[in-house]
Parts: C-alpha cells; sequence; structure tokens
C-alpha cells in the first residue's frame, strides 16, 4: 500500500518515536511510506530583536529530528507551516493524521489521498484554550486508532464515539535491551524530565528529596531534550543528562533500580515499557497505559502522591537481592510480551478492512 502520515514537527517526542517506527517496519514489508511533517515555529523578529540584545535567556532551537532518518528522502519535511493541502501530499491508498491539528488538513484532502485515519496518541483535549477545537477533531470522519484503551474510553464517555480501534504501543527489545544484572549498592532511581504540568514531574523531584531523607545513598539521574529550568527546578545532585544519543538512553535505563513515571495524564507512557525492556521496574500512577502493563510483579501502581511513592522506595530498596532480580526479570517478560511486528500486524488489519469496506 501507498502509506502518508501527517506530523507536525518531529521533534524527539515519544508520539514522533512511534510513527518512526511504524513507518520503518511498514516499509521494511515493503509498502511505500512517507511521513509528511512541519518545519516548526521560527522565531518572531521581535525575539530575534530581543535574543541579540540579550534580553532572552531561553534558546529556540528545536532539537533534531533523527528518529525519522530512517525513511531518508521518504520523510518530507514541508517549506512550510500548516495547513497541509492536496499539492503537499501524494495519492495513495491510506493518510493518517497524527496529531489533533492534523486531523482537520487530512479531513480537507480529496479521496484520491487514500482512506482516512485518525492516529490517536494521546486524549489531546487537555490542550489550554482549544479544548472545543480538539474536541471538534474526534467528531470527523476519520477512522481512529488509539494506542490505549484509556483513550479509546475518554473517546467513548465524553464524546460518544464507540468505533475506535485499540493498537497498543511497543518497545523495541533489540534497542531497549540491557545485560541482566543485580540490585546496585546504593539505590539508584531514574525519571524523564519534562516542564510540560501533565507530566507531574514535581512529584518525582518531591518524592526524592523525601526520599534522600530516609534513604542512605540513594541516587538520582534523568533525562530530557530540554536544559533544566525553574519550573520544575532540578536540584543539582540529579544527574542529568540533556538529549543523550539514542544509543545512551537504554544505558540510562539499565543504570537505575527502580524508575518514576509520575504523569497525572498520558496518552499511552511509552518509558513505562523502555524501563522494563531494559530490566528496570516502575514505579507508576494510573495513567495511559500503566494499569494495562504494571502488575504488580514488575513495578507498582500507586497514588499521585509523595509519601505513597517515598514508601515504596523505601521497600524497594530494603528489597533483598533476590527479590529485586524477580521484579526486574518480570519487567523483562512483560516488555518482550509487546512487540512492533504484532502491533503493525494489527495496525495493517486495521488499514486493510477499512479499505475493503
Amino acid at each position: 500500500m501507498r502509506i502518508t502520515f501527517i506530523s507536525p514537527f518531529a521533534s524527539l517526542a515519544g508520539g514522533v518515536r512511534v510513527k518512526a517506527i511504524y513507518a520503518a517496519y511498514l516499509q521494511a514489508r515493503g509498502h511505500d511510506v512517507k511521513v509528511i511533517s512541519l518545519p516548526g515555529k521560527k522565531r518572531t523578529i521581535k525575539t530575534r530583536i530581543k535574543a541579540a540584545l540579550g534580553l532572552v535567556t531561553r534558546r529556540h532551537v528545536r532539537p533534531p529530528t533523527p528518529l525519522l532518518d530512517v525513511l531518508g528522502e521518504n520523510h518530507i519535511i514541508l517549506d512550510h507551516n500548516g495547513p497541509v493541502t492536496a499539492t503537499d501530499v501524494p495519492d495513495g491508498d491510506v493518510v493518517i493524521a497524527t496529531f489533533w491539528e492534523t486531523a482537520d488538513w487530512v479531513a480537507a484532502l480529496p479521496a484520491s489521498k487514500g482512506r482516512k485515519f485518525y492516529l490517536l496518541q494521546d486524549y489531546e483535549t487537555f490542550k489550554k484554550g482549544k479544548f472545543d477545537a480538539v474536541g471538534a477533531t474526534y467528531q470527523l470522519p476519520l477512522q481512529k486508532i488509539a494506542v490505549s484503551e484509556y483513550i479509546a474510553q475518554m473517546l467513548a464517555e465524553n464524546h460518544g464515539i464507540e468505533d475506535v480501534t485499540v493498537v497498543p504501543n511497543s518497545v523495541d527489545c533489540e534497542q531497549f535491551n540491557a545485560p541482566l544484572r543485580q540490585k546496585g549498592k546504593d539505590l539508584t532511581v531514574g525519571f524523564l524530565y519534562t516542564s510540560k504540568p501533565r507530566k507531574n514531574i514535581r512529584l518525582a523531584i518531591d518524592v526524592l528529596k523525601q526520599a534522600r531523607q530516609t534513604i542512605p545513598g540513594l541516587r538520582a539521574v534523568a533525562f530530557g531534550s530540554i536544559p533544566p529550568r525553574e519550573t520544575p527546578a532540578l536540584p543539582d545532585w540529579i544527574r542529568y543528562y540533556q538529549t543523550p544519543l539514542q544509543s545512551q538512553i537504554p544505558e540510562i535505563y539499565a543504570a537505575c533500580d527502580i524508575w518514576l513515571f509520575t504523569s497525572l495524564h498520558e496518552g499511552f507512557g511509552l518509558p513505562v515499557l523502555e524501563a522494563m525492556a531494559c530490566g528496570t521496574p516502575v514505579l507508576a500512577t494510573s495513567a495511559g497505559a500503566a494499569p494495562q502493563i504494571v502488575n504488580g510483579r514488575n513495578g507498582l501502581l500507586l497514588a499521585p502522591r509523595a509519601d505513597v511513592f517515598v514508601a515504596a522506595l523505601k521497600s524497594v530498596a530494603e528489597m533483598s537481592p533476590k527479590d529485586w532480580r524477580a521484579m526486574s526479570d518480570a519487567a523483562r517478560e512483560t516488555a518482550r510480551a509487546y512487540s512492533w511486528d504484532d502491533a503493525t500486524d494489527r495496525l495493517l488489519q486495521c488499514l486493510r478492512q477499512e479499505i475493503a469496506a
């Protein structure tokens, strides 16, 4: 099939990783796959003047986009920002919106561009001031594919939409892999750092601050795509990796004895599976797909409260090497039950059924 994904700016975010993996797997199976993305917002003249005068301290530089490099020239970065129109999109069999802003554009495309789909990687009505606009995209005549049961549930409960195919995300266990290991002498805790409020990183930092008072030798690491900011402030005793190489990320996961997932809202939560694939159990809130993944053997589902997380960390710190290793092994086993080959099979089944209908 000829399949085109319509994407906003191709950053290093987990949603872009998912698109890149699907594109690569579909291409490997012989399909003609293209990803069309936007160049991203440019600094305004006003911002450039402020930068020249030294009045802007935050750099407005977008991160590189290596995730889609596997597609070569089939990753098409437009020379303009939206909307994406018929002149930008080749004729095909399938065209897939991958973000709420792209859904209207895909809906407006002529039938020659292919059967229209909407890949929902989040329940995106959290967008400030965009609730009605985002909600309206769920009513568009696009066949909907959600990456988690949570998203499908939200569409059913809040928008009356029942016809949603759920294709859960997976993890590349060849990339996210690490040698078998024992529990560290000093407990090492990791998390993904971001300034997005819904990721609730304040909770992770508060947990670690409190845990340091009761767990001797506790260490903490984090990684992210942005420099440390005042909101939320990142203590200097947390080792931080800014925009690490893709090959370094599994090493960061594997350096930890436990991973924190503190999101309030999440479409899926790829770090949960990525950490588990590297043998790192997870302490998680019940956001995204965590309730379907975290089962008590590979980690714990917890209320989003610092005292609850601190108590769980203390239990892990006091855990015997044998018990920790059992939890680590269970985490690996869970991750390996999620295959991108299987996910691609389910995605293709959905696409073919709609084309044949």
